[in-house]
């Protein structure tokens, strides 16, 4: 069942009798339903089908200099999002024990992280090292065949969901298609000087003037959203769970709001008049010196930039805009008419979508401009109608005025924790119907994606008119389990007279170190930071490294904020609500010599290095090449440096395959511990200082359970190279 590339080509004609352009993108696979050999092959074509979409919308670049130039400040160049995706399955894989081994781990390091302009992203392209266009081809080959080939041999049953081994395989799948659309969106930022137009992405031939828009009454009612664990189709963390609103009556616009209809806002001076721009707007528009949409050219007349090209002004197109841009208009056009106009919420979204009568795309040509089914472009805002009103899904995505957040019973998938929440800050706002170019998981009406609210996609808007303020949901993370228990475990109580575990281990180390340098300290597996923050009081820099993004952003907040809050569990939905501040630990000068990076300690980035203390905390028994690891950390730590190891070596296959244990079992017919592997594995570059030490510490799980547990520690120091 090999699929060669040009078959995924050949299958874009052939998804169904409705939708024969070559451009277009197979429909999302049923998880539940069908022959299990059926389906095997339904995924095979999914895949192939995306990925080499992906791999071909590229050839939109003129040459391979287009890969390496930055098409906006805020993103990494074009070549990490061609390597990024294809990184993406090899990692989620091997994390997901489904592969053994690493194809490249250069590419799995440098692509692998780095997509939205967090503060904790390391975007100074000082600290990579590109790979070439052509080595990178021949990478996404590579995983191709690797993927392809597990498709092929993995044991199947349907239904496919959370917990079952195909989900990382579709989980990368829809991560391509999402990079499918964000990419478009970068090449039509990029210089028009580095693109080229390809018949394979035809553009709507069809412009014209807009029609005038009007509100249209949408009915009271009350929304039901939220995917059940058992759904038939894939979704993001952020789909699941259960929420129920009561939508009071409201008007919206019966169209998206048109070239033509902005440009009334434009030419009345609208991106000069700060009364209509929120501070954050305002703050925007000074920065980047915005006079119209982004998209907008002036030669003699205007004109608009898309993907690959530049054409006279379609102004019966979507004005497509970032969110502030919007919210400026809304405010803009409540004083022209008088009423209380705004974007919608997501709540509002939903009951206008049952209000038009809209449903989930089938194997029709979409009575939408969606999924690829009919322009490589938007087209005019009258061509698809939804009840009495115009593309309530397709065609441009539409800004909402709701900050994401989670339902109720929110979880996170462990194969992807960093997927949604991150962006649980009140900073990013729905976008909500999709684009031309949406497919998959985009394109189904339970979608739910969000960005920065000064970043531009395929977006748009529409507005409404409604009575009252929008009160944005509140959208927490730190109620957490986990994250909440670590976070009492590094900055809250102590209990049962033994000492705060991270700061004891800080404490031993600053102790071991004496009068050695202490310019650089690397805490591996940091989790929340508090080690980091400890070894700050007397090193000038120390970067923390952990696997989760959710302790990285704590650790982040802690040291740009100085203070977290999360809610500590005493009896079942019993919780008590605590506040940690630097200050109150006695670490408040800290703060700004400190930093904090997601990483996989077994596949570190080489800019990673010249330490004089690695601190390894409860770490090498929870990596899946620790082998790896012990090799590779010399070449990090500099001649008479301390490697610091501590665990508990609770060895499990669920964490490391047993052939990668460094102890804890029978060798020769002896008795073989970690300590003795240690020492063989370390011998070459490390002295053992010292003997090995027991540090206790106590994780609180609740006011009646707690977790005591010994951690043994050993002191290496690096002989001279």
């Amino acid at each position: 069942m090999t699929l060669p590339i040009q078959t995924a080509q050949k299958t874009l004609a052939n998804i169904h009798s409705s939708v024969s352009s070559e451009r277009a993108l197979r429909r999302m696979p049923k998880l539940n339903a069908s022959a299990a050999e059926d389906k095997r092959t339904e995924i095979a074509r999914y895949f192939t089908n995306t990925f080499d979409t992906y791999t071909q919308l590229f050839d939109c670049l003129v040459d391979d200099a287009g890969f390496y130039q930055k098409p906006i400040f805020l993103r990494h160049p074009l070549i990490f999002y061609f390597g990024h995706t294809a990184t993406f399955f090899i990692n989620k894989l091997l994390l997901a024990n489904l592969i053994n081994d690493r194809i490249d781990p250069h590419m799995e390091s440098v692509f692998a992280v780095g997509v939205d302009e967090m503060s904790w992203d390391d975007l100074s392209e000082e600290s990579y090292q590109w790979p070439t266009v052509n080595e990178v081809k021949n990478y996404r080959a590579a995983v191709r065949a690797r993927v392809v080939q597990l498709i092929e041999s993995l044991p199947l049953s349907l239904p496919i969901n959370w917990q079952s081994p195909w989900w990382p395989i579709v989980m990368g799948i829809e991560h391509e298609r999402i990079h499918l659309e964000t990419s478009t969106v970068l090449i039509r930022q990029h210089e028009l000087s580095k693109v080229q137009k390809l018949p394979q992405w035809p553009i709507c031939p069809d412009t014209g003037l807009a029609p005038a828009n009007k509100l249209i009454t949408v009915a009271a009612g009350t929304v039901k959203i939220g995917k059940d664990v058992d759904d038939a189709y894939y979704g993001w963390d952020n789909e699941y769970g259960h929420h129920q609103a009561e939508i009071a009556e409201f008007k919206a616009s019966q169209y998206l709001v048109s070239n033509q209809e902005f440009l009334e806002f434009v030419e009345d001076g609208g991106y000069e008049k700060p009364q209509f721009w929120s501070e954050e707007g305002n703050a925007w528009r000074q920065f980047t010196q915005a006079k119209h949409p982004t998209f907008w050219r002036w030669h003699n007349g205007w004109r608009l930039r898309l993907m690959t090209e530049e054409i006279d002004m379609a102004w019966d197109w979507p004005a497509e805009v970032n969110y502030l841009e919007a919210k400026a208009f809304c405010e803009w056009k409540a004083q022209q008419t008088g009423l209380n106009i705004r974007m919608p919420t997501e709540d509002e979204w939903y009951q206008l979508c049952a209000e038009a009568g809209v449903e989930e795309l089938n194997n029709k040509a979409a009575n939408a401009n969606l999924h690829l089914d009919h322009y490589a472009s938007s087209c005019p805002v009258n061509r698809f109608q939804h009840g009495q009103w115009f593309d309530v899904v397709g065609n441009v995505w539409q800004w909402t005025e709701t900050p994401i957040y989670p339902f109720d019973n929110f979880n996170v998938h462990p194969l992807y924790d960093d997927f949604t929440t991150p962006t649980f800050d009140g900073k990013h706002n729905i976008i909500k119907g999709g684009s031309w170019i949406s497919a998959g998981n985009e394109a189904r009406l339970s979608a739910r994606y969000a960005f920065r609210r000064h970043f531009f996609q395929h977006a748009g808007f529409r507005y409404v008119a409604a009575d009252g303020e929008v009160t944005a949901p509140h959208a927490y993370y730190e109620s957490d389990q986990l994250l909440s228990e670590y976070a009492e475990f590094h900055f809250g109580d102590t209990w049962y007279g033994v000492e705060n575990f991270p700061k004891a281990l800080a404490d031993i180390a600053l102790n071991a170190l004496k009068d050695k340098p202490k310019a650089k300290a690397l805490d591996l597996g940091c989790a929340c930071g508090r080690a980091s923050f400890e070894l700050a009081r007397e090193f000038e820099q120390v970067e923390g490294i952990d696997f989760s993004a959710n302790f990285t952003r704590l650790a982040t907040q802690m040291a740009q904020q100085g203070k977290v809050r999360y809610a500590r569990a005493e009896e079942g939905d019993l919780v008590s609500y605590h506040t940690r501040t630097l200050e109150n630990l006695g670490l408040a000068d800290t703060a700004s010599r400190v930093a904090f990076y997601q990483g996989d300690a077994c596949n570190l980035k080489p800019q990673y290095s010249g330490y004089d203390l690695v601190l390894a905390a409860n770490l090498i028994d929870r990596l899946y090449q620790p082998r790896r690891f012990l090799q590779d950390i010399a070449e990090r730590i500099n001649d008479g440096g301390l490697l610091i190891i501590a665990s508990p070596y609770t060895w499990l296959e669920a964490h490391t395959p047993k052939e990668e244990w460094i102890g804890g079992f029978k060798k020769d017919g002896e008795n073989y511990s970690t300590l003795d592997g240690l020492k063989d594995h370390l011998a070459s570059h490390f002295t053992l200082v010292g003997d090995a030490q027991k540090v206790p510490f106590v994780i609180r799980e609740t006011q009646h359970k707690f977790q005591h547990t010994l951690s043994e520690l050993t002191i290496w120091q690096r002989l001279p190279r």
